[in-house]
């Protein structure tokens, strides 16, 4: 396939930005969206010209790096994917594509599609963890568990962090994110020490960071590639709420 790429160049956080156009030729159909991307880094560089800076990691779906948005919606065009597990055999021959980075206040452009993103970070180290006593791990089976609420902490745990649910939001609002650390960890016993300080702490960071208000239109939920449900923003206000009226 022969396809046109037109790709947010900015040096800068403090720099203004422009879209670029590129021509890039004979993309297979099985490549990955990042490794076309590379593709025209080799060439661009082999110009003598500057690469286009993204994020990539593990390249599989897990590390959440891979942060771009595609054609207007946030990972592309595929349901449930992320950049990185998005194949050039989603577009034709002659198509025109367009890349952005994430736009939000909280996620400052660091250099053309690269955000900064240790906002996430921060909301995490507010109390997104339990303590734990040294010594002798317990046994597996000492806690008793209900498979339900395991296979839904599991599933909440599954988000990656990636940020798609911030830029698909009107209000870049983090409360998706927000909620599934929150309801992965309320919803298991280990959680449950630190369950009210827990929800105020990572609600109060989230506002510091300049996320915006949810309006629960559910523009996040279509869009995270590990499908996090929005049901768990019921479940933070519920954890707030009740963390309000209770905590010391």
């Amino acid at each position: 396939m022969n396809l046109t790429l037109k790709v947010w160049r900015q040096k800068s956080r403090n720099d203004a930005g422009a879209f670029e156009s590129y021509d890039v030729k004979d993309v297979s159909s099985e490549m990955s969206f990042l490794e076309m991307i590379d593709v025209l880094n080799e060439r661009l560089i082999a110009e003598g010209k500057d690469p286009i800076a993204f994020d990539h990691d593990c390249r599989e779906g897990i590390c959440g790096m891979c942060s771009m948005y595609i054609d207007g919606r946030p990972h592309g065009p595929w349901q449930a994917n992320t950049t990185c597990q998005l194949h050039m055999r989603a577009y034709k021959d002659g198509d025109t594509i367009t890349v952005e980075p994430w736009r939000a206040k909280a996620f400052p452009v660091i250099k053309d599609l690269v955000v900064d993103r240790t906002a996430f970070d921060r909301i995490v180290q507010a109390g997104g963890y339990i303590s734990v006593n040294t010594g002798n791990a317990q046994d597996a089976n000492n806690l008793l568990i209900p498979k339900d609420k395991a296979d839904l902490s599991f599933a909440n745990a599954a988000c990656i962090g990636c940020g798609a649910c911030v830029a698909a939001c009107k209000n870049s609002s983090a409360m998706l994110f927000t909620s599934a650390k929150v309801s992965h960890l309320a919803l298991l016993p280990q959680g449950e020490p630190e369950r009210k300080s827990r929800a105020l702490n990572m609600i109060a960071q989230m506002d510091k960071e300049g996320f915006g208000a949810c309006t629960n239109t559910g523009a996040c939920e279509a869009v995270c590639p590990k499908e996090i449900s929005i049901t768990n923003i019921a479940r933070l206000n519920y954890e707030y709420q009740r963390a309000g009226l209770s905590h010391d």
